[in-house]
């Protein structure tokens, strides 16, 4: 498979001077300055990557509706390659979820997604927050799902409610690589790959590894599992830049997924580079 055959689908940008990002501000790889399409464009030039979605950055709660509406005008940069844009949401809130919904469904808007891993386990529990997810189902759009290792049978009960729609699990489930700990995170990803609704994202795995040790051998086990359970035909690909910073960079990173493509069939490493998020996020 040619390595430009490739749709990021986790692409972050980051504007101090438009939004906020706090959480970023104690995190060294990302803790200063911007990292914008431009610098993107530079770092992934001699890949030729086939297009990108932006992915939401987890900006200040304040921001969130700004941030949305500064990358539609990113996006339409006539040269940006940017398909679309998963968008950040709030559908724990009863009052101006359903307006916020209807507002970006007529921008360039192809998923949505509210960070789980962060909140605590009954965040993602709660009754008025599902409810609203099943309405962007509805609406034909899919929701990204980002939940803790440890939160992986809350993410299959949420997922068991929601499974009129696609879901999609961001960083194959953030597995403890760091500690090398890998039978309970395996044996309940494979539980939540029973469920034909979710789809794995291969993303942001070098960035969970130990200091210094990010390598294709370090994550091999955990891809190899991933793969085993989802199959090439429920996995996208994204860079997740720039937090990849935290594991050598996306170059690195877009080389190393090129390994793991490598081993596959050229049918079953294109549906994982781009045909999957075609189909899943519409573009």
């Amino acid at each position: 498979m040619c390595i430009r055959d490739r749709i990021d689908t986790h692409q972050h940008l980051m504007y101090r001077d438009q939004v906020g990002y706090s959480w970023a501000n104690e995190f060294p790889p990302i803790d200063k300055g911007n990292f914008t399409l431009e610098d993107y464009k530079e770092l992934t030039k001699e890949f030729e990557i086939k297009g990108t979605i932006f992915m939401e950055t987890g900006v200040d709660d304040s921001d969130y509706k700004k941030e949305t509406k500064f990358i539609q005008s990113v996006r339409d940069q006539p040269d940006s390659n940017m398909k679309g844009l998963i968008v950040s949401i709030r559908p724990e809130e009863e009052n101006g979820f359903d307006q916020w919904l209807e507002e970006t469904i007529d921008m360039n808007v192809v998923g949505y997604r509210r960070i789980f891993h962060v909140m605590p386990d009954e965040f993602s529990q709660n009754t008025v927050l599902r409810n609203n997810v099943k309405k962007i189902g509805s609406a034909g759009k899919p929701f990204d799902i980002c939940f803790l290792p440890t939160q992986l049978k809350i993410a299959k009960e949420f997922a068991k409610e929601c499974d009129q729609m696609d879901l999609v699990l961001n960083h194959c489930g953030v597995p403890p690589i760091a500690s090398g700990e890998i039978d309970e995170w395996g044996k309940d990803i494979k539980s939540l790959s029973e469920l034909p609704n979710v789809t794995c994202k291969l993303s942001g795995l070098m960035a969970y590894c130990a200091p210094g040790t990010s390598s294709y051998e370090t994550i091999k086990p955990y891809v190899d599992h991933s793969l085993e359970c989802f199959g090439p035909d429920r996995m996208v690909w994204g860079s997740d830049y720039p937090v990849v910073n935290a594991g050598k960079g996306i170059q690195e990173w877009i080389k190393v997924t090129h390994t793991i493509l490598g081993n596959l069939s050229d049918d079953e490493a294109k549906k994982i580079a781009s045909s999957n998020a075609e189909r899943i996020y519409k573009i």
